[in-house]
């Protein structure tokens, strides 16, 4: 008993450090509820710097169409998407929690993109971004969880709330691989943004990275939806 029990913590401590090796320049996980105690960041499109706490968010289908923040002294201020350019709000502790054990980002290399304010992201700050999306041949402005702070200088990930995901393998209760969502939203450079799905990303492949060499080295067999956060953080570190 005692070696199978031994041979059973062998292999889920084996998964476990697999898992969280793999998922460096991994995608952020997308959140679902904020903290209403915790002080908001917001960037509006003037430049403007506004601080808050949530109020109140208003959704369609899980996207943000609007935020309602109040001030120290109670004052609410109301803004739709159009009137943000940025913000970080912070996940509510349950939020947090049923996450789950963090993935273990490389900060370090995230450090070179100057335009994400990394102490917030540390901190476990959610990063939101203005950008029209295509949804349904129909033009939205919304706000979208960006999920690639750190290498989006070409393509922009966002959380997609109704995202499907794939089965997960478990071990002792435990979840260690997969689960994977499969849909995303994403923005090349400055075109409207669009859900990119697992069932199309072969066929989207080539508009996405173009003849990225780097790519075609490390995964030169197929392309695989299971490493699509590696082919834009390569694309994004990698490829002129």
């Amino acid at each position: 008993m005692k070696n199978i029990y031994t041979m059973k913590m062998t292999t889920l401590i084996t998964l476990l450090f697999l898992t969280f090796y793999c998922s460096a320049q991994d995608f952020l996980d997308g959140n679902f509820t904020f903290s209403s105690s915790k002080i908001s960041y917001i960037t509006l499109a003037d430049g403007s710097e506004v601080t808050g706490y949530i109020d109140d968010i208003d959704r369609k289908k899980g996207l943000i169409e609007k935020i309602t923040i109040k001030d120290s002294l109670g004052k609410k201020m109301e803004f739709q998407p159009q009137d943000i350019h940025h913000m970080y709000i912070a996940p509510s502790k349950w939020d947090k929690f049923s996450k789950g054990m963090d993935k273990m980002n490389d900060f370090t290399e995230w450090d070179k993109n100057k335009q994400v304010n990394l102490a917030h992201i540390k901190e476990g700050y959610a990063l939101f971004e203005y950008s029209e999306v295509m949804i349904k041949n129909e033009k939205k402005s919304l706000l979208l969880q960006l999920i690639n702070p750190g290498y989006c200088n070409k393509i922009k990930v966002f959380f997609d709330p109704q995202a499907k995901e794939s089965a997960s393998v478990g071990i002792g209760g435990f979840s260690v691989a997969g689960g994977q969502p499969k849909s995303y939203y994403v923005k090349v450079g400055n075109e409207v943004a669009y859900k990119l799905e697992k069932k199309h990303y072969e066929d989207k492949f080539e508009s996405l990275f173009g003849n990225c060499e780097a790519i075609n080295k490390a995964y030169p067999e197929e392309i695989d939806w299971d490493f699509f956060s590696k082919h834009v953080y390569i694309h994004a570190t990698k490829c002129d």
